[in-house]
């Protein structure tokens, strides 16, 4: 399976985003992907708390054929059109007076296939001082999600959840080949830790780690502060190696899925049954 990361520059206005999305899936879909990913919260990536909730949509109950708001339609209708399977990045889900970071799935025929809500909330300050609070809007997941792509077993990460190796084992241990991981990661951080985390999790895991990425300059919270973001969407193997990349601005990178590499790492190497702790 051929498999697509897509790199935006969003702000926080959604229907430019949608426009935004399309034109470089267009792109993407050149290269005949299989599976394609947005990234993390490409429908609104800055903003006030109330332009956040503003953004954000209620998802239909999940297996119903209900239609959705703009971003979970226009995914489920890039599916069906482009005849590949597509993960959503994640987007905002409001549940009542909550907010969620949520990854969406949809297969070929549109139906929908998972929903993962980002488990680990980014609560940090980062090298250059600038604070970060996603736990003041956003309420975290507390379940490990899986999904079958044809003969391809995906599992969903978001972000900041690339520091905690123990929900990448989970992962692997419930059968992910192919681990996506939509992100929205600062320039401070990025740069030095981006793809060493990318790289550690698919050593680990013995999994491909496709990450498509934001990048660029957004204005986040009531006062309107300039962030950036690192972008370097990228594809690496299970034995570490990253195979396709994004630079910086907006594009995509596309990498094949070899299953015959991961089981030769897999059986080569075979780190899970040598575990003793964890």
């Amino acid at each position: 399976m051929r498999v697509s990361v897509v790199q935006m520059s969003p702000g926080h206005v959604k229907a430019e985003n949608i426009a935004q999305a399309r034109a470089l899936v267009e792109g993407a879909a050149a290269d005949r992907p299989g599976i394609l990913s947005l990234p993390e919260i490409w429908t609104c990536l800055g903003g006030d708390r109330a332009a956040k909730f503003e953004q954000a949509e209620e998802l239909p109950p999940p297996g119903s054929n209900e239609p959705g708001g703009p971003a979970y339609e226009f995914l489920r209708g890039l599916a069906r059109e482009k005849r590949i399977y597509v993960h959503g990045g994640s987007i905002g889900e409001r549940a009542g007076e909550r907010l969620f970071n949520t990854t969406l799935a949809f297969d070929p025929q549109g139906r929908e296939l998972a929903r993962y809500r980002k488990i680990h909330l980014f609560d940090i300050v980062t090298p250059d001082g600038q604070g970060y609070r996603e736990s003041a809007t956003y309420g975290g997941g507390g379940d490990v999600v899986t999904y079958q792509a044809g003969d391809v077993k995906v599992g969903c990460a978001i972000c900041y959840d690339v520091r905690f190796p123990e929900l990448f084992l989970a992962l692997r241990r419930a059968g992910a080949e192919l681990i996506f991981l939509p992100a929205a990661f600062t320039l401070q951080t990025g740069k030095d830790h981006w793809e060493a985390l990318i790289r550690a999790r698919a050593i680990e895991t013995q999994c491909w780690l496709a990450a498509p990425a934001t990048w660029g300059r957004h204005l986040d919270g009531a006062r309107q502060e300039p962030r950036f973001t690192y972008g370097h969407s990228l594809i690496c193997d299970p034995w570490g190696h990253v195979v396709a990349k994004v630079s910086d601005g907006t594009g995509w990178a596309t990498a094949r899925i070899d299953q015959e590499l991961t089981s030769r790492v897999r059986r080569d190497m075979p780190v899970l049954e040598h575990r003793r702790l964890a």
